[in-house]
């Protein structure tokens, strides 16, 4: 049904089947997530549960992580160079304060990222690091949620390519300075647990007890 009301919506608009984000706009919500391929239809199922829950850990720590001027979106639509017919939603996307003009983004935002679920590992290791890459977005993140071990790519632009900069996997902190700095312990975007204060590499409780002898001041004498 999505495919048939796709393809009128297209053939009306240009007359050759290619579509755009105001195409996007007259469609039904229901039936996943609407990205476009060169003009072409490209559907993504409704994300599940573990999906969700990787970007949402990873929103909220973003979140806490982000100095003032940074704003962490989910799902923010992407015009590609500003093209209309060449539109992604990245799982979660950085951008600075000022950067949105319009419905959609038209300039790159300082980070993309990317939760793999089966049907999306092709797209997202090949077919949106290209498009990231040749739009300008400065770094990007592919996340590889695993019950055994989740692990967090990262790569940044480098020439108008991506170049891989790390793997982090499981236990091990990933550490970052782009687009702000950052600590995260993969393992904890997905297990069960105290994850709220182990997702950034160290307990709350060790955090304050720095911050408190950091603010400590010998005595004279």
């Amino acid at each position: 049904m999505l495919e048939e009301v796709a393809a009128t919506m297209g053939a009306e608009r240009t007359g050759r089947g290619w579509l755009t984000v105001d195409d996007l706009a007259r469609m039904p919500d229901e039936d996943g997530i609407h990205e476009l391929d060169d003009g072409r239809l490209d559907v993504s199922p409704t994300p599940g549960f573990d999906h969700a829950r990787v970007v949402a850990r990873l929103l909220g720590h973003l979140g806490r992580a982000a100095p003032d001027g940074f704003e962490v979106l989910t799902r923010p639509g992407v015009n590609i160079h500003g093209d209309p017919s060449r539109h992604r939603r990245p799982d979660l996307a950085v951008i600075r304060d000022g950067d949105v003009t319009g419905p959609y983004l038209a300039r790159p935002p300082l980070l993309a990222v990317e939760v793999l679920s089966p049907e999306s590992t092709i797209r997202d290791t090949h077919r949106k690091r290209a498009e990231y890459a040749e739009s300008g977005i400065e770094s990007y993140w592919i996340i590889a949620p695993s019950a055994e071990r989740t692990a967090v790519f990262e790569m940044r632009l480098d020439h108008g390519a991506y170049r891989d900069v790390q793997e982090v996997l499981d236990t091990d902190v990933f550490e970052t300075e782009v687009p702000f700095p950052l600590r995260l312990v993969p393992r904890w975007l997905t297990a069960d647990g105290p994850w709220r204060r182990c997702i950034g590499g160290e307990e709350a409780g060790d955090r304050a007890e720095r911050s408190a002898e950091t603010q400590e001041t010998p005595e004279d004498g």
